[in-house]
């Protein structure tokens, strides 16, 4: 009776690991915004009081988020801007879809620093603050980069 008591706890314990394992697509994580930055560069600013950045924001998760406002100590305010048919607009959000990305490029959607602290030069870095909706901010480090930089050849 000793053996059976056994193996019947066994199973038992067995199926209870293999229910943890099963494949309902509702595992813990996915169903959340995965965020990560790339691609980010502030042009050498040209005024004294106004600068551009530009960054990538993908989402690796099974949820939209949505980018509500960045910040940056080098600026008095930072706005965020889209460019559609040669008309800029400024934006209070900008939605990131699930498994997708939203870009910030020249030409395009864009972050606007606003009454400069300070002018950046070409070699620092700036520090900016993404908050969103869902997920918790990312602070990322802009690097500066000459005024004329293009992002496609690297100079």
């Amino acid at each position: 009776m000793r053996r059976s008591a056994v193996l019947t706890a066994g199973a038992l314990a067995g199926a209870v690991a293999l229910t943890g394992c099963s494949g309902s697509g509702a595992e813990s994580g996915t169903d959340k915004a995965e965020l990560a930055v790339s691609s980010s560069y502030m042009p050498q600013p040209v005024s004294a009081d106004m600068a551009a950045g530009f960054l990538t924001i993908t989402n690796e998760g099974a949820a939209e988020d949505t980018l509500t406002s960045v910040t940056s100590d080098v600026a008095g305010q930072v706005t965020m801007h889209s460019t559609v048919g040669g008309a800029m607009a400024e934006k209070s959000s900008f939605s990131i879809p699930a498994h997708g990305r939203l870009v910030f490029r020249s030409g395009g959607n864009h972050l606007m620093f606003e009454e400069l602290k300070r002018a950046p030069k070409q070699g620092q870095t700036v520090a900016v603050k993404l908050t969103f909706a869902t997920s918790g901010p990312l602070t990322v480090e802009m690097p500066v980069k000459s005024a004329t930089y293009n992002p496609t050849t690297g100079h």
